[in-house]
C-alpha cells in the first residue's frame, strides 16, 4: 500500500536546550515546537540528539529516507566538532580512528575520520549512529567532550541557518 501523504523534509540547526524526544513528561521544547506552522503532516526527527548537541538536524515524514540516513549499513557520514574538556594531541585521534573499546559495550566503534582544529576542537567524522557516540568514544580515548555540534549529516550542513531556524529541502538537494 502506498502511501499518498506528501513527504515532507526539512533542514533544522538544531540549538542547545532544545530536544528532538517527541513525548517529554517534562514538556520541554522540542524541535518540533519549533515548525509546528511549517505543515500539516505527522513529521518525526531522523535520528535522536540530546538537549544540548547543536547543528544539523533531519526532520521527515519518510519512513524509507529515515531508514536509509540512520542505518548503520548505508553508512551515512555525519560531521561532528567537538570542544574538549582537556587538550588533546594526535595520539586522541589516532585512537578514535583505530577504534575505542567503549566503556558500558563490548565492541569497538572507530571513527571515519579525526582531526584536530585546536587542543580543544575535534573534527569527528562518524557512519554509525550509536547512543551519544561521540561523547562515549572521547571519553573512551581519555577525554571529555564540553560541547557538541553536527556540522554535516550525509549531503546536509546548516549553511546561514542560525540555531532554530529551518528549511525545506529535497533529498538530493
Amino acid at each position: 500500500l502506498v502511501s499518498m501523504e506528501k513527504k515532507i523534509y526539512i533542514l533544522m540547526n538544531k540549538p542547545k536546550n532544545i530536544i528532538t524526544t517527541l513525548d517529554d513528561p517534562k514538556e520541554r521544547r522540542t524541535v518540533l515546537d519549533l515548525i509546528k506552522n511549517a505543515c500539516s503532516e505527522r513529521v518525526y526527527p531522523v535520528g535522536r540528539r540530546d538537549r544540548n548537541t547543536t547543528g544539523v538536524l533531519l526532520i521527515t515524514n519518510d519512513g524509507a529516507f529515515n531508514h536509509r540516513q540512520t542505518s548503520p549499513k548505508h553508512h551515512v557520514a555525519k560531521l561532528y566538532r567537538a570542544t574538549l574538556k582537556h587538550p588533546a594531541g594526535e595520539s586522541l585521534c589516532a585512537a578514535l580512528r583505530q577504534g575505542v573499546l567503549l566503556h558500558d559495550d563490548n565492541e569497538t566503534v572507530s571513527a571515519a575520520a579525526a582531526e584536530l582544529e585546536n587542543p580543544h576542537s575535534l573534527l569527528l567524522t562518524l557512519t554509525q549512529g550509536k547512543y551519544h557516540q561521540v561523547k562515549r568514544m572521547v571519553a573512551a580515548a581519555g577525554n571529555r567532550v564540553e560541547a557538541l555540534h553536527r556540522l554535516r549529516f550525509g549531503d546536509w550542513e546548516c549553511g546561514d541557518l542560525l540555531p532554530g531556524q529551518w528549511r525545506f529541502i529535497q533529498p538530493g538537494d
